[in-house]
């Protein structure tokens, strides 16, 4: 099996998410996130990772869950796009997984407009939705951080 069939999963709430294993640079205890201002409504500030800051993407946002405060329980989803490294803030992190590709369900074949998500993952306990962390952001959103993040 490829590690791009591998899949890091996490909790928001009682839902859970993955994302593909490749894309997973690391999970850390929660830190303290420093707000950003201007930055989009998408972005809960930035963490300094290493010597590097990091935006810190709000998913519950981005999928109407409902707000709440974090938690010192919480860890960061350390990832990276393909223009930049992000965390991703999770209840918990619960298991990186192997799946089949007869599991897996492409975002097209469940909804053609899906935005977000690579796909589906069919267990015998649940479904999990794969992020896409690429197409997070709105160009109009990744424009706005980087002008946020680029300025002194």
């Amino acid at each position: 099996m490829k590690s791009s069939d591998f899949l890091i999963v996490f909790c928001l709430d009682d839902q859970r998410y993955a994302l593909p294993l490749p894309g997973a640079d690391r999970v850390v205890r929660m830190v303290a996130i420093t707000p950003l201002p201007n930055a989009p409504d998408i972005i809960l500030g930035v963490v300094n990772f290493q010597g590097r800051v990091i935006p810190v993407f709000n998913i519950r946002k981005r999928f109407n869950l409902p707000e709440r405060e974090i938690a010192l329980t919480d860890q960061l989803v350390v990832a990276h796009t393909a223009r930049r490294h992000v965390a991703l803030v999770a209840d918990a992190v619960l298991d990186v997984i192997s799946c089949a590709a007869e599991s897996l369900v492409a975002a097209e074949d469940i909804l053609p407009r899906i935005e977000y998500a690579q796909g589906v993952v069919k267990l015998s306990d649940g479904l999990i939705f794969i992020h896409d962390l690429d197409k997070f952001l709105s160009l109009e959103e990744a424009d706005a951080l980087d002008q946020v993040l680029e300025s002194p």
